[in-house]
């Protein structure tokens, strides 16, 4: 049965910590449920959300929220050595992770520990570690919000690319995902190349799944806060992209410039890199700052409102763009 509530509380639904108010909560546990619920079509505000771990409430919301509950995995006909596993839009992301590890399942691993849903993992292409969750999405079903009629996406109609799909596009707030349909492999060789993953998998005992995985929770763990205990939303900036020009000359007045080109000639800049050499590790406002391990990510430091940690986002922006001519974006959903 749908659960349906006004005036709820969001704080358990946003890992900042942020309080923030919900006119009506729709939660749902099937699709026969949800389109039950949404009828010939649902004409209000809406807002869908996962596990809050990418989302900044500046405001209450004056709408309708809904969240999946729709749990489940199950495994489709597939060619040999592949798998391909559907998966329900409220499972734990790295539950799900921590399942395909064990199955002996390879192409999740490297994204591990990640917070949030598996239906996000399609909205924000999530990646980390050399591997976004897009390259792996083979199919994402999802209901209209405005016909209550079941739409489904193939991968290349989801557009994938660094931290994008089409559903923060054309198609925001347009859907309910419901469910996400992975195709992983029997055996694959690792990507173990970014950071010091491939000596940290060494110092593990080599190269399996289970080390991989380990070893990557134990990188974001030395890395990154626990949202559960530190209020964040984990990365708050994308690493900006740059022409190879704009890369070189940064490169000549800043030689310890950390830069990583990609395959079309392009170049990806470390944000995190810039925001520290403005010297925000050591300026936090009242309520709000980077952490001390990594200055990509903004952390609420007590008792901070949305619009503290924006303002702050803010003047980080100005400053990299002030220092660097580099205009750094932000990864968060700002629900304004």
């Amino acid at each position: 049965m749908v659960k349906q509530l006004s005036d709820y509380p969001l704080i358990k639904h946003n890992t900042f910590g942020i309080e923030a108010t919900a006119r009506e909560f729709v939660e749902f546990g099937s699709e026969e449920e949800l389109v039950a619920f949404l009828g010939d079509g649902f004409k209000g505000k809406a807002l869908v959300i996962g596990g809050g771990s990418n989302l900044l409430f500046v405001n209450d919301f004056n709408g309708t929220v809904f969240h999946s509950a729709i749990k489940g995995m199950e495994l489709l006909p597939c060619a040999d050595d592949d798998i391909l596993l559907r998966v329900g839009s409220g499972v734990n992301w790295d539950e799900l992770v921590a399942y395909t590890v064990e199955q002996g399942w390879y192409g999740l691993e490297n994204l591990s520990a990640i917070p949030g849903e598996v239906g996000a993992s399609a909205v924000q292409n999530v990646g980390a570690y050399g591997v976004e969750a897009g390259e792996l999405i083979e199919i994402v079903e999802a209901i209209s919000i405005g016909t209550a009629e079941k739409r489904v996406f193939t991968h290349d109609e989801c557009r994938f690319s660094y931290r994008y799909s089409i559903f923060k596009d054309e198609e925001k707030r347009k859907n309910i995902i419901t469910h996400v349909t992975y195709r992983l492999k029997k055996s694959a060789p690792f990507k173990l190349s970014y950071g010091n993953l491939n000596e940290k998998v060494q110092e593990l005992g080599g190269e399996t799944l289970g080390n991989v995985r380990k070893a990557v929770c134990d990188i974001r763990e030395s890395k990154l806060p626990n949202p559960y205990r530190i209020g964040s939303a984990g990365s708050f900036f994308m690493n900006p992209v740059v022409d190879s020009t704009v890369a070189a000359g940064l490169l000549e007045r800043y030689p310890s410039m950390p830069q990583y080109p990609l395959p079309c000639g392009d170049v990806k800049l470390s944000a995190g890199w810039m925001i520290e050499q403005c010297g925000w590790k050591a300026t936090p406002h009242e309520h709000v700052g980077v952490y001390s391990r990594q200055a990509l990510v903004v952390v609420n430091l007590g008792g901070a409102k949305g619009q503290d940690v924006l303002d702050f986002a803010k003047d980080v922006v100005s400053s990299v763009k002030e220092k660097f001519g580099v205009v750094l974006s932000m990864e968060v959903n700002v629900i304004e």
